[in-house]
Parts: C-alpha cells; sequence; structure tokens
C-alpha cells in the first residue's frame, strides 16, 4: 500500500474489552462538515471507510473521498473510485484458472527478467473446493464415499495443483474437497464481518490490530451470499479476481443504492426460499442491474439471517451488484450460533456502534436512489421457472403454467425429428449406477429432485422443514416415484449433524434423499446421468422432462441435457415434487398420494408448522457443531492428505497434462504494448438474441462425445469414460476453448432452426461447429465479431466466457445491454464491448451477421464511454449501413487495461516495472 495521505485526520483507537484497535472513524467526514452520515447507507458508509483507509493522494484522492460522502439519491454519479476488498474468495472451478494465470504470470516475470515471488496474493485469498463432486451414485449409503472416490480419481491433477498452491503462495488457503460450498463456509466460518480480531483460524494479532470491516471479491457471483452478515461482497471473473489479489483496486462508479423496505413477518407454511423468489421477481421487473440493494426496515428484526443469506446469495438472479444487509442483533446471535469466539464478536459489535453500522428498529431510514417496500406477510408458497429465477409462479398457478409451456415445447416437437441422434449428441449416452423401472415416464414428469445449494442448505429452516415433511410422508405410506433421481447435497457438514440429531436423516434417506456428497452438484449442472431406463425413455420418446431443485439457477442445457423444464424451489417441495413425481400438478388442491389405506394424502396434511420447524432448529442446531467441524477445515481427508506435491516457486507444467497446461496470454508480451488498431474486414462468429447467458458461452457440464473438445481429448488418447466435465478441465486452454459456446441449447441466428454450437463459415456459408469455424478464419486471418441482444453474458461470474471467445480470434461484442461482470470480463481479456444506443438493436440497421464488418476509432485512443463507429457492408451488393455505437468501457482503469490487450497484461507490466525499479 502506497503511503497514508488521510487527509480528513481519520484515526481512532478502539477498546473492547482487554483488546484496543485502531480504526479509520467514518464521523471524520461529518466533522469536516462533508455529510451526514446518517444519510448514508450502509453499503455506502462501508466504502467511504474503505476510501479513508486507502488514501494515498493517487488511486485514492480526497476528491474521491468528498464525491462518495456527498452522493445524491437522485441522481447518478459519474465518479469512478477504487475500492480494494479486504479478502478474495474461490471455488475450484474457477480458482484453478485463477492459480494456472498467476503461476504463468510467474513464469513471464521470469522471463522478463524480473522476480517471480512479485507474483503473490497481497491479502488473504481463500478457496474452497466444491465445483467437481457429480452425482453418479444416488439413494443409497454409500453414495457419498462414492462419489467422494470418483470425484477424486477425476480430479487428482487439478488438486495437486492446488496443493502446490497453497504452499507456493503466500496468504492462499485451500478447503479440501467433500468438506462444503465455498459461500456456506464463507457465512459459517471465513467471514470475519469486521477484521481485526482474527478469526477463521487466525489468531489474534496485537502488533497489526487495525479494525476494518470484512469485504470481499469472489470469482463466483453468489459471492453476495455473505452480504446476508453484513460483509460488503461480490462476485468478479477470474481475471479481476487475479488483479485484486495482486494489489490491484476494483475501479467502479459510486452506485445507485435501492433501498428494499420489508415489513411484518413470513406467515405461516412460507419459507426463505417463497420469499426470495418473490424477491428476484420484483427486483428483475424493478431493474437493478449495476446497483446495490440494501435492505432496511422494522421486518429485518422478525428475519433471521439465515434467511438473509438465502437472499443475498440471489443477489446476481436480481441483477443486482449486491444485496447487502446491516449489522443487528440477529447478526450477533449468528455469530454466535456459528462458533465465533466471544472476542470476535464483541469487537463486530464495538465497531459497529461506533462506526453507526448498527441498526435497531429506531435506526433513521437512509436515503437511496429509489425504494421498493414487500409486507412479509403477502408473500404466498412459489416456485420458480421452467427457464429463468425470475419466472416466479405461485404454488397453486404451477400446474396451468407448466402445462402452458409444455404445449409450446410439444408443438416445437412436433416439428422435428431427430430425437435419438439429437439426445446423443448432448452427451446423454452415460452409464447409469442403479437402474430404475421407467414406469410412468411421460411428458411432465419430473425426474430430477435435488436439495442442493448453499443458497438453501445454509438454511437450518428449510433443511428441517424437508426432513419434517419426509417424516410426515414416510409415516403416512408415501414414497418418490422410481422415476425420480432424488439426492441431498448441502453445503456444509454441519446440515448432517443437526439432521441426524432432530432423527430426520433416516426419513429423507428412506424416500431416496440419501447424501450425495458436500458440494454444488445438482445447481451447477454436476446431476450425473439418469438412470439408464429413464434416460432411454426420455430420449427415444423425446419427453419434455423436469427437475426440481433448491438452487439459485434454471436456466436451459444447465441442470440436465434431458432435462427441458428446471424449476427452483424450497427442500421441502422438493421433496414433495419427488412424492408426486410430475410437474402437472396443482399440490394446492389434488392429493400427492395415497396412505397405505388408499386414502388421498394432500400436502397440507404432511407440511409441518411454523413452530414445529422452530422448535426443531432450537433443539438440534448449536454453536457445538459448527466449531466441532470447522476446527480442521483445512485438513481434508485421507485422499487430500496422500497428495505428494513437491514444494517449488515455480509450477513444474507437465506436457502430458490434460487438466493444467500453461495457457498463451504472456507468450512473447513485451514489455510496452503494441499501439491500438482499428478492427476491420470482421466477420460474425455469431448472432444471438437476447439473454444469452454465460452458460451459453462458457464451458459447463458435460463433454459431448461429438464436440470438439471431445475430438481433442481422444486425439490426446483420452476415453469419453475419462472426459470428466468442462468445470474440471478449466485449467486446460485447449479444452475450454473448442468448448465455447458449445451448450446444446444455445441458438446462433446464422443457422435458424438449430441447436447447439453450430454456425455457418462465411463466405461459403458451410455450416460447422462454432469452434472449427473461428480456426478456419484465424488461418484466413478474419478478425471475429459477435452480435446480440440484452443481457448479454447475464449468469454466473465466469472467466472462461471472456477467455473463451479471446481464443477464438473475437475481437468486439455488440449488444443491446450487458451483464455487469461479463462486461468487465470481457474488456479484461481485450475484448470490445460495443452497446447500441437510442433503442436500437440488429433490426434498426438490418444486420443479418453476413456482414463484413468494420469498427474504427479504436486506433485514435480509447477514453471511457466514448463513441465508435461501426460500417457493416454487404459483400455480395456493396451497399453499408454505419452507426456509431457507445464503447462500454466504463473508466479509465477499463481503458488501461485495454490498451494493454487485457488486464493480466497490464498488471504484469506494473509489477515488472516496479520490481525492476
Amino acid at each position: 500500500m502506497n503511503q497514508h495521505a488521510n487527509s480528513l485526520s481519520a484515526a481512532g483507537t478502539l477498546n473492547v474489552g482487554d483488546r484496543a484497535y485502531t480504526y479509520f472513524p467514518l464521523d471524520a467526514v461529518e466533522k469536516a462538515g462533508l455529510t451526514k452520515l446518517a444519510r448514508l447507507p450502509y453499503s455506502l458508509k462501508i466504502l467511504l471507510e474503505n476510501l479513508l483507509r486507502f488514501e494515498d493522494g493517487r488511486s485514492v484522492t480526497r476528491a474521491d473521498i468528498e464525491a462518495l460522502a456527498r452522493w445524491s439519491p437522485r441522481e447518478a454519479s459519474e465518479k469512478e473510485i477504487a475500492f480494494r476488498p479486504a479478502r478474495v474468495l474461490l471455488q475450484d472451478f474457477t480458482g484453478v484458472p485463477c492459480v494456472v494465470d498467476l503461476a504463468a504470470m510467474r513464469d513471464a516475470m521470469a522471463a522478463m527478467g524480473g522476480d517471480p515471488k512479485a507474483i503473490n496474493p497481497l491479502q488473504p485469498v481463500e478457496l474452497v473446493i466444491d465445483h467437481s463432486v457429480q452425482i453418479d451414485f444416488f439413494g443409497s449409503n454409500d453414495a457419498l464415499q462414492k462419489n467422494a472416490d470418483l470425484e477424486f480419481q477425476r480430479n487428482r491433477e487439478r488438486y495437486a495443483f492446488l496443493k502446490w498452491g497453497q504452499s507456493a503462495l503466500d496468504g492462499f488457503r485451500a478447503v479440501p474437497p467433500d468438506t462444503g460450498i465455498v459461500h456456506q463456509v464463507n457465512i459459517e466460518y471465513l467471514a470475519r464481518v469486521v477484521f481485526g480480531g482474527g478469526g477463521a483460524g487466525v489468531a489474534f494479532d496485537a502488533t497489526s490490530s487495525t479494525a476494518y470491516p470484512d469485504t470481499a471479491v469472489g470469482t463466483d457471483s453468489h459471492t453476495t451470499m455473505v452480504n446476508g452478515v453484513g460483509v460488503l461482497a461480490w462476485g468478479v471473473g477470474g481475471i479481476e479476481a487475479e488483479a485484486a489479489m495482486l494489489g490491484q483496486p476494483v475501479t467502479m462508479l459510486i452506485p445507485e443504492v435501492i433501498g428494499f423496505r420489508l415489513e411484518g413477518k413470513l406467515r405461516e407454511g412460507v419459507t426463505a426460499t417463497d420469499l426470495v423468489l418473490k424477491i428476484t421477481e420484483m427486483l428483475r421487473k424493478k431493474g437493478v442491474v449495476g446497483k446495490f440493494v440494501e435492505f432496511f426496515g422494522k421486518g429485518l428484526s422478525s428475519l433471521p439471517v439465515a434467511d438473509r443469506t438465502t437472499i443475498g446469495n440471489m443477489s446476481p438472479e436480481f441483477g443486482s451488484t449486491c444485496a447487502i444487509f446491516p449489522i443487528d442483533d440477529r447478526t450477533l446471535e449468528y455469530l454466535r450460533l456459528t462458533g465465533r469466539a466471544p472476542e470476535h464478536i464483541a469487537l463486530v459489535e464495538a465497531y459497529a456502534k461506533a462506526q453507526g453500522l448498527f441498526r435497531t428498529d429506531a435506526t433513521p431510514d437512509a436515503e437511496y436512489t429509489d425504494v421498493i417496500h414487500l409486507d412479509l406477510g403477502e408473500v404466498e408458497p412459489n416456485i420458480a421457472g421452467p427457464r429463468r429465477p425470475q419466472d416466479r409462479v405461485n404454488l397453486r398457478d404451477v400446474k396451468n403454467s407448466f402445462n402452458t409451456a409444455l404445449n409450446e415445447w410439444m408443438e416445437a416437437r412436433d416439428s422435428k425429428n431427430g430425437a435419438v441422434a439429437r439426445w446423443q449428441g448432448e452427451g446423454g449416452s452415460q452409464t447409469a449406477t442403479i437402474a430404475l423401472t421407467e414406469k410412468d415416464v411421460s411428458d411432465g414428469a419430473v425426474v430430477i429432485a435435488a436439495i442442493t445449494s448453499c443458497t438453501n442448505t445454509s438454511n437450518p429452516s428449510v433443511l428441517m422443514g424437508a426432513g419434517l415433511l419426509a417424516k410426515n410422508a414416510v409415516e403416512r405410506g408415501l414414497r418418490s416415484k422410481p422415476w425420480v433421481k432424488t439426492s441431498l447435497a448441502p453445503g456444509s457438514k454441519v446440515v448432517t449433524d443437526y439432521l441426524e440429531k432432530a432423527g430426520l436423516a433416516p426419513y429423507l434417506d428412506e424416500l431416496g434423499f440419501n447424501l450425495v456428497g458436500y458440494g454444488c452438484t445438482t445447481c451447477i449442472g454436476n446431476s450425473g446421468p439418469l438412470p439408464a431406463d429413464v434416460a432411454e425413455t426420455v430420449a427415444e420418446q423425446d419427453l419434455i422432462v423436469a427437475a426440481v431443485l433448491s438452487g439459485n439457477r434454471n436456466f436451459e442445457g444447465r441442470i440436465h441435457p434431458q432435462v427441458r423444464a428446471n424449476y427452483l424451489a424450497s427442500p421441502p417441495l422438493v421433496v414433495a415434487y419427488a412424492l408426486a413425481g410430475r410437474m402437472d400438478i396443482d399440490l394446492t388442491t389434488e392429493p400427492i398420494g395415497t396412505d397405505r389405506t388408499g386414502n388421498p394424502v394432500f400436502l397440507k396434511d404432511i407440511w409441518p408448522s411454523n413452530e414445529e420447524i422452530a422448535n426443531t432448529v432450537t433443539a438440534c442446531v448449536t454453536d457445538s457443531m459448527f466449531k466441532a467441524r470447522y476446527s480442521d477445515v483445512f485438513k481434508g481427508d485421507e485422499n487430500w492428505a496422500k497428495l505428494q506435491v513437491a514444494p517449488s516457486e515455480r509450477y513444474a507444467w507437465d506436457p502430458k497434462s490434460e487438466y493444467v497446461k500453461h495457457p498463451p496470454y504472456f507468450e512473447n508480451m513485451p514489455a510496452e504494448p503494441a499501439p491500438l488498431t482499428d478492427i476491420k474486414n470482421a466477420r460474425a462468429l455469431a448472432v444471438f438474441g437476447d439473454s444469452i447467458t454465460t452458460d451459453h458461452i462458457s464451458p459447463a457440464g458435460n463433454i459431448a462425445k461429438t464436440s470438439p473438445a471431445a475430438k481433442y481429448l481422444m486425439a490426446h488418447g483420452i476415453e469419453p469414460k475419462d472426459f470428466n466435465s468442462y468445470g474440471a478441465r478449466r485449467g486446460n486452454h485447449e479444452v475450454m476453448v473448442r468448448g465455447t459456446f458449445a451448450n446444446v441449447r444455445l441458438r446462433n441466428l446464422l443457422v435458424p432452426g438449430v441447436e447447439g454450437g453450430v454456425t455457418r463459415h462465411l463466405p461459403d456459408g458451410e455450416e460447422m461447429a462454432i469452434f472449427d469455424a473461428a480456426m478456419k478464419y484465424k488461418s484466413e486471418g478474419t478478425p471475429l465479431v459477435v452480435l446480440a441482444g440484452k443481457e448479454y453474458g447475464s449468469g454466473s461470474s465466469r472467466d472462461w466466457a471472456a477467455k473463451g471467445p479471446y481464443l477464438l480470434g473475437i475481437k468486439a461484442v455488440i449488444a443491446e445491454s450487458f451483464e455487469r461482470i461479463h462486461r468487465s470480463n470481457l474488456i479484461g481479456m481485450g475484448i470490445l464491448p460495443l452497446q447500441f444506443e437510442g433503442g436500437a438493436d440488429r433490426s434498426t440497421y438490418a444486420l443479418t451477421g453476413e456482414e463484413v464488418y468494420e469498427i474504427t476509432g479504436v486506433a485514435n485512443g480509447i477514453t471511457p464511454r466514448m463513441h465508435l463507429h461501426v460500417r457493416a457492408s454487404d459483400p455480395n451488393t456493396g451497399k453499408s449501413v454505419e452507426f456509431k455505437a457507445l464503447l462500454r468501457i466504463d473508466t479509465p482503469d477499463e481503458a488501461e487495461y485495454y490498451r494493454h490487450g487485457g488486464i493480466l497484461q497490464y498488471v504484469l507490466r506494473q509489477l515488472h516495472s516496479k520490481t525492476s525499479n
């Protein structure tokens, strides 16, 4: 950190018990006459403290502090500030490429004559291995161990690489596999809430006891889950996270803050999942992309932190940067429950109160850009689907809603043939481990019911609710339908502890919800193969079947390639749909099954009361469980302990490895960037409509046998049974670039009526895989562009959704709008994000994608939000159309990143210059 300027003399001492902490009092800005602190939203106070602490006269100036202190809720700010998070959070899918890049940067630094150890995290970096376990086995008591063993066999190389990173990189810690899900481990253990008092396995250090808010960026968009405990955090791309590790600030415009007032309390039978899906719908309709959302109001007093973290988790589904709750008595209650040290909790309380960050019912309302209201008592049971998290449907309306979607799919199915061939192309020929009957599997069947994802498994109330419902169902003689693949994959081992203590685990097991792993599983597409006879029936009859999961994402093609309809639901409703086995049922009026005597059983007959759930949680969830489970969280099991990794300053790349390869981003990189050039004679690699997500762009899920990635692996001696998933091979750019735009549900308008990663090479019009076309264009020296509609790049913060296009040769994306993280990632990889203006879109200029494109104005230098000139010419007629597009490089730092060819190239050159001097 550069020398601290402290122009406002913000310095103080906070005495808590027998400990003394230095801190940067926020009232310094009030004493300077800059603002009244009470008017500022909680989230902006945290940003303000960050600026006070890091003021150096260069990256953070007095003017930056004044601009934030004088924030106006009535107008959007154009002021850029530099935010430095306290720590970086990673999961293994996105974490492996981060560590790969750092290892490659060490090599590049050595090649440039610098010190490789200059490439090292400058603040805590914590990685949780949670994205690799897949549900190959289910419905049995040994499913957990079998899935864990398979996971380790498939990922040994990756895990060894991460263990090298743990030994070679200072401040880097990894939570081993089969321990928990990153965001649940974060809220239950890693989150400090306030730094300075130790915590998360780090002892208190009296020699450096500065107190400051816990803040974080993470390489998973659901990093926002920790907003529920008052920690300001959000998801960034892997490349941004790497830069943050290496001391670069996260540059951002001072945000608009939407206040969300909560009043009242949830009524009988309504869960936190029902609430978050309602909020998701409301905020998507409001439009909060790129904005902070902050919850306030007396309703917070009745809302436990477990419910708040469920809401925070789904901030990406709202579209907001964060969805934060202030610190209050409920926060302290949660910290005590999860086993935090009393001295740490005392610091959190004292610091929050000293800084005006502690909420009570008497706290005056802050000023907000806009305010949304919700009476918690108005929320009713619901689910979301079949395609997007914001597509909320009240439980009483699900049958009609599903039937409407089903009719649309049936009409589309009737208009085409080739179901079996299509299924093979989607990678649907896996070998199942358990054979069940295909009896009654038909359109509308639920074939996957998964209690999964930290979104809900972090919440004891909904897990206990699921267990109690299972108990009531079993006692009435109900069973899950035989064609439903059932699973329980919680985000923490504490979950199994309290389900066992409550005596509910056996009832979940009886319904097939046996423990299958501690990881994200179904929520990220690691649902594993359907049972063989079910899969064959679905394929042969081209059936339209459904999945119900307690996750946060249900985009097309994400959960399972054979499943069309995907619904998000609370864990109790996941169990209910497993019992029903179908989506075309009204659970509020129709029986879910029959008891042993043939009498109908309705959902209301087996649904536990709020009081019963609350009493069970109080009796069975204890702080001792959290203390015991997290006492050795970094230790790992026997498999992890046996991994032998030789310590070394630079990684010894194995040329035979197809999991971890040296990436090409820094090869032959000059010490100074080359001059910028305009984009000329470009072709459109693809043309897309609205809502193209990172699931569509980034390689994810299974590797289809006929895909370019599969051909590459087989050419290198890897059989299909050993392909693993794209996520597991994120450290291999050769596989990942071949899987970019390979989603089986992708619709490229250059090939109308075709689904999958296909395009036409121009001008000859030959239809081929997108990767093959890109390589053909590359051999011809043709740069590439992509045309798209609204919300391009929405979804998870996947760096490969930018790295893959970069390696394909894409130079620009022209879209109607961009998702925040993906826009940043494109810039971070040297790709121009251009936006149509004034409500224009492709149709405004009659663009088909068959034109030749020129983008000029780049060579003269890039400035934030400038306009570039686009010309699209028809090579057949010679006619052209010209228009201006807004360059969505929003800050000066982003302009610098682009000038250097990407953010990592910029950071590498900066560090090389610093160490050379």
